[in-house]
């Protein structure tokens, strides 16, 4: 708690609200105070307040009705409730229209303390969580956007588990974005102003991964021709990311836990040992909880690394980001490459909508990275994206057959009706698929018309 967090006191008896100035202004708080709810509000209005300790029976406005203007006006504040009237029906309302507690007269100095520094601490740990989520949002241009659920609870996420030191496991599909969170938990963290390191374990072969962790001396093997510090060294007082860490081997895995566990270690052929402060932030694709039932990966370790678990949701869990993502990547890839912002016509834009994702994320940056490069129109089509998605409408097409013989009039006519059929009956996206101008289908539509007529 900071001494510069202000309580508003409001109390119509002037008795009481003395008292909780004294006892609130020993404790080194900074109290203003307030006789009824209107003037509350005019001094929440002037004044920057943490909390608002309320009576509850007042003449004109309640304490109930101060509680609701004041979320209203300033929505971070914290309510503590006071009365002498103290029932559990009471008590209810007030916590159902968010008041953080409910103290009963005649007070007692303890449990008013006590109150107010719960309070007081979880107003400030809600402030410093939304000052995070800020952070994150403007994190936009490294890709980390969605307005899903999903990923709304995932930003929550990593905004409230930032700010600490406890290891970090995010699991999640190829391509869901794991290195984007594990970069935005450092970036958030009191460890940001140090090195974030990154290594993927599936990268390298078993043999290089335990020198490129923990380093080596001269001479350790063929090769070592002088010391040289591992990745642990490096992200001393940082954050280490360890991609893919479902792939290290068992003997990997117990140095690995050494470290978690006492931190320290030895460079391959050193006898000192060394000492380092490192964040583990692991990320796998794969499900960690079944590599330790199959014996495949230590449980001990499993719950090292496990403090904290993020489950990134794949793509095809969170269509409506889709959109954004797409306008994003079209920026920064019109830009990489020097090329004019062009905006995905709606054709296109259905097309990736109904794409199922598989790659995820990574699929789509890719897919519209192509895109930018090979449109030759104004704006993407539907044919400058790859044929897996312009034919992934639905999962199957009627094949079509004609007899030799068969008048070319009346195949065009068959494939316009059937591409019709397979678009449900959108124009502009058949003439896309069939690669004629939309004008040709409504002309052809036209003579199927008046044949039927005639």
């Amino acid at each position: 708690m900071e001494a510069t967090q202000t309580i508003l006191v409001v109390d119509d008896e002037a008795s009481n609200r003395l008292s909780m100035e004294r006892i609130l202004q020993r404790e080194g708080y900074a109290v203003l105070s307030a006789a009824n709810g209107a003037e509350g509000l005019a001094l929440l209005r002037k004044e920057s307040v943490a909390l608002l300790l309320t009576d509850l029976k007042m003449p004109g406005m309640s304490g109930i009705e101060l509680l609701k203007a004041a979320r209203k006006l300033v929505p971070g504040v914290e309510v503590i409730v006071l009365t002498a009237y103290g029932t559990v029906e009471t008590a209810v309302g007030a916590m159902k229209e968010g008041a953080y507690d409910f103290i009963s007269k005649p007070l007692k100095r303890i449990e008013l303390l006590n109150a107010v520094k719960n309070a007081l601490e979880k107003q400030a740990l809600s402030s410093e969580n939304r000052r995070l989520r800020e952070r994150l949002e403007a994190e936009g241009d490294r890709g980390i956007i969605g307005t899903s659920s999903s990923m709304r609870k995932v930003l929550e996420l990593v905004s409230q588990v930032a700010p600490s030191s406890a290891s970090v496991l995010i699991e999640g599909a190829s391509g869901t974005g794991k290195e984007l969170i594990a970069q935005a938990i450092h970036d958030l963290s009191p460890r940001r102003t140090r090195r974030f390191v990154k290594l993927s374990l599936a990268a390298l072969p078993e043999t290089l991964v335990e020198s490129e962790l923990f380093g080596y001396e001269a001479g350790a093997f063929t090769g070592a021709a002088g010391r040289r510090e591992g990745r642990f060294e490096l992200a001393d007082g940082g954050s280490l990311f360890l991609d893919e860490v479902g792939e290290m081997s068992p003997a990997l895995q117990v140095k690995l836990l050494r470290v978690l566990q006492e931190g320290e270690f030895e460079r391959l052929g050193g006898t000192r040992t060394i000492s380092v402060d490192v964040r583990i932030v692991a990320a796998t694709n794969k499900n960690l909880e079944e590599e330790v039932a199959a014996k495949r990966f230590r449980e001990d370790l499993y719950y090292r690394l496990n403090v904290i678990k993020i489950q990134l949701p794949p793509l095809c869990e969170r269509g409506e980001d889709i959109p954004l993502l797409v306008n994003h990547f079209l920026r920064v890839y019109a830009r990489k490459n020097e090329r004019p912002f062009k905006a995905m016509s709606r054709e296109a834009m259905e097309l990736l909508m109904r794409h199922p994702w598989p790659g995820n994320v990574r699929e789509l940056e890719n897919t519209i990275e192509r895109a930018v490069v090979l449109s030759l129109h104004d704006e993407i089509r539907p044919e400058d994206l790859p044929a897996t998605l312009r034919g992934g409408m639905k999962t199957a097409a009627r094949e079509l057959c004609f007899p030799v013989g068969t008048p070319i009039r009346e195949v065009e006519l068959t494939l316009i009706r059937e591409t019709l059929r397979y678009t449900d009956g959108d124009k502009n996206l058949a003439a896309h698929l069939l690669g004629i101008n939309p004008r040709t289908i409504y002309r052809k539509l036209e003579e199927i018309g008046t044949d039927d007529q005639g």
